[in-house]
């Protein structure tokens, strides 16, 4: 599996969403590096790292991560996803042993009923539009109005987005050769199973953009219900990806996190846990 490593201390595996590549964690990739040896990977079939030769779902790549951290020696290894890889990292956590710590970011598969096909349609409809400008996706992302029209499914604020990290975004999203088969499998293959209380014993946070329009709010509830060892922390104005909606928020939320015995972990996690009160009595709904 294609990966990079950037910085030191202890490892600090990211695992990118539908579509993407390791350059999708590039707005806080260096904030990360600066206090963990960050390793950010292709998943098959995105990337650098070629398609599965059978299934591509989450349980295959679920299966391949687990191999590939076992052939590296980083069994245990925390880990972040954002959308798609967010999923992935829960189910990694729900599975146990791969992983330590996890942080999932906005995480897909807790849809019900029309939020599965407009889920399916619009990413269906978006991948296809996006082949068609493939040609002219860079000088179409250099242009804020362009991003805006492309990313307002997406993000709270595309015209803030730097045009690069855009740009290499959605012609990763056109070159995925796993692409549609997954989208497929994420909208009506397996659903997620969770995990039982107190069943997950290392730190596991679920964040949430209260603007999310990919994965809605109110299915944070669901996430909670099926992981009910996890802390939820809301994103504020932001969209679908909180590490480039709010970078510095993401990049601080992620280390306190995944801290461990650091003295400071506690009070840095307050505003996750303050939070929290979502698995029982919040009214969530769409700003």
């Amino acid at each position: 599996m294609h990966h990079i490593r950037r910085g030191t201390g202890k490892p600090l595996l990211l695992i990118h969403g539908l579509g993407g590549h390791w350059q999708s964690w590039n707005p806080i990739l260096a904030d990360l590096a600066a206090r963990r040896e960050v390793i950010a990977v292709d998943l098959p079939g995105f990337g650098q790292t070629p398609k599965l030769a059978g299934e591509t779902s989450i349980r295959t790549l679920a299966d391949e991560t687990a191999a590939f951290l076992h052939a590296q020696g980083l069994t245990g290894i925390d880990a972040v996803g954002s959308s798609m890889g967010a999923r992935l990292v829960l189910e990694l956590a729900r599975r146990g042993g791969a992983v330590g710590g996890v942080v999932a970011l906005n995480p897909g598969g807790f849809w019900q009923g029309w939020e599965r096909h407009a889920f399916f349609s619009s990413i269906y409809l978006s991948i296809r539009l996006l082949r068609l400008l493939r040609p002219v996706l860079p000088a179409v992302c250099a242009n804020p109005l362009g991003r805006a029209l492309l990313l307002a499914q997406f993000s709270s604020r595309p015209t803030k987005l730097a045009p690069d990290v855009v740009s290499d975004e959605l012609c990763s999203y056109v070159a995925s050769s796993a692409f549609d088969e997954l989208l497929a499998q994420l909208a009506y293959g397996e659903e997620q199973q969770g995990a039982p209380r107190n069943s997950i014993t290392q730190p596991l946070v679920i964040g949430w953009g209260r603007r999310d329009r990919v994965c809605f709010p109110w299915q944070a509830k669901r996430a909670l219900a099926l992981f009910p060892d996890a802390r939820l922390h809301w994103f504020e104005r932001c969209g679908h990806f909180p590490h480039w909606d709010a970078p510095a928020e993401a990049a601080q939320l992620i280390l306190s996190a995944l801290a461990g015995p650091h003295p400071n972990a506690t009070a840095e996690l307050s505003h996750a846990r303050d939070a929290n009160y979502a698995a029982h009595d919040l009214h969530l709904h769409l700003p």
